[in-house]
Parts: structure tokens; C-alpha cells; sequence
């Protein structure tokens, strides 16, 4: 058994906190994944966070993983355990621990650390690796993998499971299974030979977690572009949206390639810049393929006369968004829910999107699959909206479905028999009165079909034109269009909890927070009534849940309740039915903080309340 030094030292099984503290570019990143991976594979819940600094090498970054039996994996805050790997953090990493927690660190070079409500787990990490090895770079990777070894004695981590973590990890590369599992065993037999063991917060096998998967957004996102029918990509590089063009790359090397041939079947291109990406995906779709841009809130701003463009010519589109911390560069590896007008609105003039809004990596997969389908079917750019939390982190989620025998929904497309059946070809006539016209692709037809595709206004047969009464009733059919949309977009998930209840608006990667919030509110005898966004245009159900409650708190990740103005903009909402709660210090929103935030709140209601029927 562990001797804690520290009375009332903290006692946790399979419910802490754990932050590792490591410089980044040291490849700690892979260590502390595989840390978390280990925990998954043991059937219990668990969150990890990258927090990582804007440069490639030398800053401090954090990797936090959150670890919760009760299936909790929003943010939690406080740290149980600190891993401080790095001299320049230390202070800020140990004044963070909760009082009886742990630090673990390197001490081969000795240290006080000024606490003597804490538990000190000292570990001669750099001297066991250096007398392990002769390669000073494996010196400094391995070390890493180590006090994932030490862990794994303390916690009662499943040896095993590390152990086939990392022969699966380096499979394409059997040479370096060994190292690593000798460097793993450093750590291990070090605390095994020379420390008492397990410490107060361990780990125990649970198989919580059958039917479900580990992944970020972004590769589920990238994998859901290549079901949903894409076969094209350009991007520009930019943080946090890479990984999920790399992500769909990935999976199309592997499922978009001609078994006979070897030839692709896809292309991505690393684009010169925001806009000729944004461009080159407007041009494969229209010319019939299904392309897309991966960006962030800073390429949105970039990429707006293009939008427009597709929204008024009416070309497919599909854009992913992975937000950011803005404005302007902002805090590029930071998470915001900030661009929610910028994406609705974008471009000049009147124009409105189609958004849709995952919550975990499963919505990430589904709806980047359905994303082209609705494109298509309305012929207008779609987006799809997440955050660097739920795009560069692993999450756990429900396995993807897929169902082989469902066709891709083109739209309104016309082919070379329905041309030769009609005398002349109008691009922009609403012939079906729901604001979405025919199409065809260039080359369908030798003499039919043919019309000239433009950003100025135009009339049914894509001439120019300046009448102004002929541009109102474009914009006007592009109103009824966009409405068509709600038919078509993801409803919203409502959760009614009772009579008295308040109602709680939320969307995308707040839902853990959320979710942990209402039962904690509910043990203080505060009923939420819950609805999750998943789309724009909004559906009847949500005015339907709005108007069925006399205050509603929108809770979302940026400073100026972005979903809740659109919410107003859109409905007539009076604001003070909608009441915001908001979050933007670019750290995911924690449940303690809609807890404190809707608990202060609703006493103060409750007081005025009683004050009036008095």
C-alpha cells in the first residue's frame, strides 16, 4: 500500500483528474494518448484534453484527462494528480493540485516544492532513461513513456493493455516495440522495487464502454466525408481543421481507390491560400463531384465573397468549420463557439446558410455524411460547425452506423433523356414551387442545357440582368428555398424534465457540461427542461420548446450569445425569455460553471417570483 505523507489524502477509483505537464515537441503528445487509450480499453469513461500552444517546440503544453466511472466527460477543473515533466510550469502546475492529491516528477534533479498538503512521488525519470539508453533523443522520447510505466504500478493500470497498445501503436514500424516497452518497464519496476504502491486514486476494470469508440471530430468528420460520396478536397493548412482534411485523406487512400487499377479516386490539394481553396471546391461541385473545405473562423472571413458566390450562382458546397478563439488570429489553440453569425450571414448582401451543429464525434461522422446530401438536394453551401475541442480531442462516442444500400440524393438534376424532352433549359426556374431549381452538369448534353454561371443578378435563364424587381424575386425564391431546409436538416433533441422547469438552449461540444449540470441542478431541486441545436434553419420544435417556457437559458461558448441573437433574429424572441450564459475564456465550459451561473439565477427568479404573488 501506498504511505501518504499528507493526511486526508484524496481516495478516488475510476473518478479523478489527472494533468500532465510536458514541453511541447518532446513527443509526450503519443505517451499521454496512450494513457488514456489504456483507460478506455479498461471499460471506463474517460476525457482527455490537449492544451497546446500555438508554435511547434519548446512551450509548455498540458494534456488533461478527465476520468469518470458515472460517463461525466465534460471539463471538470481541479487536478487529483500532476505529472510535472516540465521546469518552465512548475509553479503554475503544483499550485493547481487539490489539497491531498499527487505530483509525480523527474527528480533526478531534486526540487522543493512549497506544499505539504500534497503527496510527492518522486522518480529519477532522466536517470533511468539515460542509463537505459545511448540515443539522447530516445533519452528525452522515452522518458515519456516511462512515467506512463510508473503510472501504470501506482494506478493499477492493465500492464497488458499498455503492452498491446504499443505493439498495435508501431506496427509499420516492429523495431521500436521493444525500446518502448522496455522504457515502459523503467518506469514501472522502478516504482515497484523502490515505492509504496497503489496510491490513493486507482484504476478498476469496469466494461462500461461496449458499442463504443475513442476518436476526434475531425477524423470522424474526414471519414464521414468519404462515405457521404466526396471525392475532392483542398484546404489551406490551419489550426485546428488540418487533421480533418489529413483525416479525410486518410481514409479515402483507403476506401476511394481502384481496386484493379490502384488508381485514386479522389483528389485533395493543399491549396495556395483560404480562397483558392474555397474556390477549387465551388468548381468540383459544380462540375458534378462532391468537394468541401476544411477551415476555421479565420478562413470563413477569407473565403466570404466566394460563399456568396455559391449561395447566389447555387453551387453545392460543403464547408467545415472547426472553431477557434477569435476575433482575428485570436487564440488559434483555443475552443470558441464564435462564428455562428459569421457562418449563418456570410458574405455581403442578404444571404443565409444551412448549419448544422455535432455534438460528438458521431454527429461529426453523420452529419459530415449527410452535409453533401443536403447541398446537393438545395444546391447552396452547407456547414458544418464544430469546435477545436470536439475536432483535435478524442471523445468518447457511440460506434458510426452505415447502411451500404443507401443511394447519395443528388437533387434536381437534369440528364441527357430529360433535356432532349424539354424545348428550352431555364437554370433558375422554380418549376416545383419550393425554391430549388433544375441543374445539369457541363457535357450532359451537346446542345441543350448550357447556361452561363454568374455572381451578378440574373434572371431564370442566368442572364444578366439590372431589373430590380427580377433580383427580388431571386432573392425572394432563395428565402423559399432556405426555408425548404428545415425538412431536410437534423431536428433538435429535447429533454422535458417536469413542471417548474426551467429551459437551457445548447449546442455542439457544450453538451457534456450540460448534460453533468442537470443532474447535479437537479439534487438542488432545479428541474431543466433540455434542447439541443443540431441545425440551422430551426425546426417548429424549437419555437414550439421556447414558447412552452417563460425563461430559457442559452448556454453557449462565446461572448455575445451568438445562437441566442440568431435564435431572436430569426423568431421575433423576446430577450427576455432568452437569457444568456455564456462562456469565452477559450477552455471548454465547465458544469460547475453553469451550475453556479443558472443556481444564482434561478433563486433570484424565485425570489421576485414569490415578491410579486405576494
Amino acid at each position: 500500500m501506498f504511505n501518504p505523507k499528507v493526511l486526508d489524502s484524496i481516495q478516488a477509483t475510476n473518478d479523478f483528474v489527472i494533468k500532465f505537464a510536458n514541453v511541447n515537441g518532446t513527443g509526450s503528445a503519443s505517451a499521454n494518448q496512450m494513457f488514456a487509450k489504456a483507460i478506455f480499453r479498461m471499460g471506463i469513461p474517460v476525457s482527455p484534453k490537449n492544451i497546446f500552444p500555438s508554435n511547434i517546440q519548446g512551450l509548455p503544453t498540458w494534456f488533461e484527462v478527465r476520468v469518470s466511472e458515472k460517463g461525466y466527460l465534460g471539463q471538470r477543473g481541479g487536478v487529483d494528480i500532476s505529472v510535472a515533466m516540465n521546469p518552465q510550469s512548475y509553479s503554475k502546475d503544483i499550485e493547481e493540485i487539490s489539497e491531498g492529491g499527487y505530483l509525480l516528477y523527474d527528480s533526478t534533479w531534486k526540487r522543493n516544492f512549497n506544499r505539504d498538503d500534497i503527496n510527492i512521488i518522486e522518480i529519477p525519470l532522466t536517470q533511468l532513461c539515460v542509463d537505459s539508453f545511448k540515443n539522447p533523443k530516445q533519452r528525452a522520447l522515452f522518458k515519456n513513456i516511462a512515467y506512463v510505466g510508473a503510472l501504470s504500478a501506482l494506478m493499477e493500470i492493465e500492464y497488458e493493455v499498455l503492452e498491446s497498445i504499443i505493439s498495435e501503436q508501431f506496427i509499420s514500424k516492429p523495431s521500436l516495440i521493444e525500446p518502448n516497452i522496455k522504457a515502459l518497464n523503467l518506469g514501472r519496476n522502478y516504482v515497484l522495487e523502490n515505492l509504496d504502491y497503489p496510491i490513493g486514486i486507482k484504476l478498476s476494470r469496469k466494461n462500461l464502454l461496449e458499442n463504443k469508440i475513442l476518436i476526434s471530430g475531425n477524423e470522424a468528420a474526414g471519414l464521414g466525408a468519404v462515405y457521404g460520396g466526396a471525392t475532392f478536397c483542398s484546404w489551406y493548412p490551419i489550426t485546428p481543421s488540418t487533421s480533418l482534411a489529413e483525416g479525410y485523406e486518410k481514409y479515402a487512400k483507403k476506401y476511394r481507390v481502384n481496386e484493379k487499377s490502384g488508381k485514386n479516386l479522389y483528389a485533395s490539394v493543399q491549396a495556395e491560400d483560404e480562397l483558392a481553396a474555397v474556390g477549387m471546391a465551388i468548381g468540383a461541385n459544380w462540375n458534378g463531384a462532391r468537394g468541401f473545405t476544411a477551415t476555421s473562423g479565420p478562413g470563413i472571413s477569407l473565403m466570404s465573397e466566394f460563399l456568396g458566390l455559391a449561395y447566389f450562382a447555387e453551387i453545392p458546397l460543403v464547408v467545415f468549420n472547426v472553431q477557434r478563439g477569435g476575433p482575428s488570429t485570436g487564440m488559434p489553440t483555443r475552443t470558441q463557439q464564435s462564428d455562428v453569425l459569421a457562418c449563418a450571414y456570410a458574405s455581403h448582401g442578404d444571404t443565409k446558410h444551412v448549419l448544422l451543429f455535432p455534438a460528438d464525434p458521431k454527429d461529426c461522422f453523420d452529419f459530415s455524411a449527410k452535409a453533401f446530401d443536403i447541398a446537393d438536394q438545395l444546391q447552396t453551401p452547407v456547414f458544418v460547425v464544430s469546435d477545436l475541442d470536439m475536432g483535435m480531442n478524442d471523445w468518447v462516442c457511440d460506434k458510426f452506423e452505415w447502411d451500404d444500400n443507401v443511394s447519395y440524393n443528388k437533387g434536381k438534376v437534369l440528364d441527357y433523356e430529360a433535356l432532349e424532352k424539354i424545348d428550352s433549359f431555364g437554370r433558375y426556374l422554380d418549376s416545383d414551387n419550393d425554391g430549388i431549381c433544375y441543374r445539369t452538369y457541363p457535357g450532359t448534353h451537346p446542345e441543350k442545357g448550357a447556361y452561363f454561371t454568374r455572381g451578378t443578378s440574373h434572371d431564370e435563364y442566368a442572364r444578366y440582368t439590372e431589373d430590380g424587381n427580377i433580383n427580388a424575386q431571386t432573392l425572394t425564391r432563395l428565402m423559399r428555398k432556405f426555408r425548404t431546409a428545415t425538412d431536410l436538416v437534423p431536428e433538435p433533441i429535447i429533454e422535458i424534465n417536469g413542471e417548474d422547469s426551467c429551459g437551457v438552449i445548447y449546442y455542439g461540444s457544450s453538451k457534456p457540461a450540460v448534460l453533468e449540470a442537470k443532474d447535479i441542478l437537479k439534487t438542488k431541486n432545479i428541474n431543466l427542461d433540455l434542447m439541443q441545436i443540431r441545425s440551422f434553419p430551426f425546426n417548429l420544435d424549437v419555437w414550439e420548446f421556447i414558447a412552452n417556457h417563460d425563461r430559457i437559458y442559452v448556454v453557449e461558448q462565446n461572448r455575445d450569445s451568438q445562437m441566442r441573437t440568431l435564435i431572436m433574429a430569426e423568431g421575433g424572441i423576446s430577450a427576455e425569455i432568452l437569457r444568456p450564459l455564456v462562456h469565452f475564456t477559450g477552455d471548454p465550459i465547465e458544469a460547475s460553471y453553469i451550475v453556479n451561473k443558472i443556481s444564482e439565477r434561478e433563486v433570484n427568479y424565485k425570489s421576485h417570483k414569490n415578491i410579486k404573488e405576494r
